[in-house]
């Protein structure tokens, strides 16, 4: 159990049968009446964030997020493939449970798996990946003053916008947590 006056960035708990992750949090104590604790809260299954005020002596149950790493294998029309790097055994998570988070992963890639009690709700790819160009317009002399930006397809079929010199062939560093372009790899 945790008390919510022992709350910190980045604690899992169980509120109100939501798994919430503290995303900030302040001790308040008024001039008058009792101190309270203020948390703004990620329900890390949807994603929702909410603010909610606390009594410092509230308890939570921790709420334990296993993440393990594993390999994405291959697309199979709405199922998506996976391998246990220990086990070497092999599943499959729907397409609603994996959302967008494998649109910058190639096959045969190393992701991990989050879930909580054995239920995957998220899948986090490496923060940083370098992918091939497939498709892009040829960049234009002048006219650049701006840092001006052109799309690009890349291997995986995703598109970010990259600067004007990239070319088809290329490989570049994506971060995929926003989906920009960093760097040449």
């Amino acid at each position: 159990m945790v008390k919510a006056g022992d709350f910190r960035n980045g604690v899992t708990v169980e509120v109100n049968g939501k798994i919430c992750q503290v995303i900030e949090f302040q001790h308040v104590k008024p001039g008058k009446g009792a101190a309270f604790v203020r948390a703004k809260l990620k329900d890390i299954i949807n994603g929702g964030i909410k603010e909610d005020t606390f009594n410092p002596d509230d308890k939570f149950p921790k709420a334990h997020i296993e993440r393990k790493e594993v390999m994405y294998l291959y697309e199979d029309g709405d199922l998506y493939n996976f391998m246990d790097n220990e086990t070497y055994d092999q599943y499959s998570l729907d397409a609603e449970t994996v959302g967008d988070s494998l649109k910058f992963v190639k096959e045969n890639t190393n992701v991990k798996v989050c879930s909580h009690n054995g239920k995957v709700f998220s899948i986090e790819p490496e923060i940083v990946v370098e992918l091939q160009v497939t498709a892009t317009e040829p960049g234009f002399k002048g006219n650049t003053a701006q840092g001006a930006t052109k799309p690009a397809t890349l291997e995986t079929g995703a598109v970010v916008q990259v600067p004007l010199f990239i070319e088809e062939g290329e490989v570049l560093k994506v971060d995929t947590r926003s989906g920009e372009y960093l760097s040449r790899a």
